[in-house]
């Protein structure tokens, strides 16, 4: 299984219980600072508490880019509907959507024997479990036609496997997820790969056929997996970067820009970015800290809210009492200092600060905030707080980049 069908914890449980808690380098034109103008592969994303905040403060998201896209009935130009609050990740594969955001009616896909197919997406601690279904999504100027997606909680789907319950609980509503749905434009062509493909124990298990007997595991063929959208665009089909502004307090929202392509227009070339090639199993490179390598430890993941590194015992710095997911160092540790190495052996350095995550999330107002770490151990899950006044590159499997071939990522 690979590594991006459990980062997404990180993405999702926390989007849910943050409210909770709160309540007790390239040069082109353009830059973090100064984004682009508007072209057809620009999309807008935003920073703010998020669709579930129409639930009560205590459902606000923090450090969460969001986005709207417009899915249609494949092949009909009317049949179509707009989805604002889909959450914009780069560390997941794949379009998924919240039942209760849906109101189209959409092709279910099938097996050899015309059953349904459905899809258990399991995270750390968590599930999502609904149907796979197939839909014309358009962003910007960009389309990807007939893209099998999954639909979140699905009706017609009640019951979920025994065997896809032992990951945890299902996030099926908008309350536990925290988004409408995930934008998922990481590494990965596909969410699965060839283990969902094959058949035998090397088969991760998150397809499913559901004859009227019971849903069951089943093969999934790479094109009728769940796709990375960006694939399937006619042009600027290779990756994608994020630009989002230096945030150096926390604020209520913070706008950047979704850039489609790596060098294929003037407006997404890697200029002086480095390029980190990643390991094409797990996604991850290298990175050092404190004088430590971790092999095969880090990644860069918009949909992860925090910088996300080691453990209390490896680092120093106390988790928060009360949210021990977060760090909650007696004040702001500043420079900190990692560098990132990827598999090509490019090294990029980082330098960033930890602060309390207390009073970080003291003002429930607050979605963008820089400086908010926690605990991972043996790992380092750079997340949204990485991005802001970078600009971060995702080049997908397979695809030719003037930086290469993917998978990588480069900043």
């Amino acid at each position: 299984m690979r590594r991006d069908t459990v980062r997404g914890f990180l993405a999702l449980t926390l989007i849910a219980v943050l409210g909770s808690i709160v309540g007790c380098g390239g040069g082109r034109s353009g830059s973090a600072e100064n984004p682009p103008p508007p072209a057809s592969n620009v999309q807008p994303i935003t920073v703010n508490a998020g669709p579930a905040a129409s639930l009560g403060s205590n459902f606000n998201s923090v450090n969460v880019a969001f986005t709207s896209v417009t899915i249609c009935v494949p092949g009909s130009t009317t049949k179509c509907q707009t989805i604002d609050g889909i959450l914009v990740d780069t560390g997941s594969t794949g379009f998924r959507v919240l039942s209760s955001a849906l109101t189209l009616t959409l092709p279910q896909q099938t097996d050899s024997s015309n059953n349904p197919i459905a899809e258990c997406l399991p995270f750390v601690s968590s599930t999502v479990w609904g149907s796979v279904r197939t839909a014309d999504l358009t962003i910007t100027g960009e389309a990807a036609s007939s893209l099998p997606i999954q639909v979140i909680g699905d009706p017609n789907f009640p019951t979920i496997p025994s065997a896809c319950t032992i990951f945890g609980p299902p996030q099926d509503d908008l309350a536990s997820f925290g988004a409408n749905g995930i934008l998922g434009i990481g590494v990965f062509a596909q969410d699965c790969g060839g283990g969902c493909a094959t058949s035998g124990a090397s088969n991760p298990g998150l397809y499913y056929t559901c004859p009227s007997t019971g849903c069951v595991v089943t093969t999934e063929s790479l094109a009728k997996q769940s796709q990375n959208p960006v694939i399937l665009f006619a042009g600027d089909n290779n990756g994608s970067l994020i630009m989002l502004p230096s945030v150096s307090a926390p604020e209520a929202t913070v706008s950047g820009s979704l850039i489609f392509g790596i060098g294929t227009r003037s407006n997404n070339g890697l200029g002086s970015a480095t390029v980190l090639t990643v390991d094409p199993s797990s996604g991850n490179f290298s990175t050092t800290f404190n004088g430590q390598t971790f092999t095969d430890a880090g990644f860069i993941d918009a949909g992860s809210a925090a910088i996300f590194f080691l453990d209390s015992g490896t680092t120093g710095i106390p988790d928060c009492a009360d949210a021990p997911f977060f760090y909650c160092p007696p004040s702001i540790i500043k420079n900190l200092k990692a560098t990132n190495m990827g598999t090509n052996g490019a090294n990029a350095p980082v330098s960033f600060d930890v602060d309390n995550g207390d009073s970080l999330l003291s003002n429930v107002n607050n979605s963008a905030i820089p400086n908010l770490g926690g605990p991972f151990s043996g790992d380092f899950d750079w997340g949204l707080p990485f991005f802001f006044g970078r600009t971060v590159f995702t080049a997908i499997e397979g695809k030719n980049t003037p930086g290469g071939t993917g998978p990588y990522q480069a900043y």
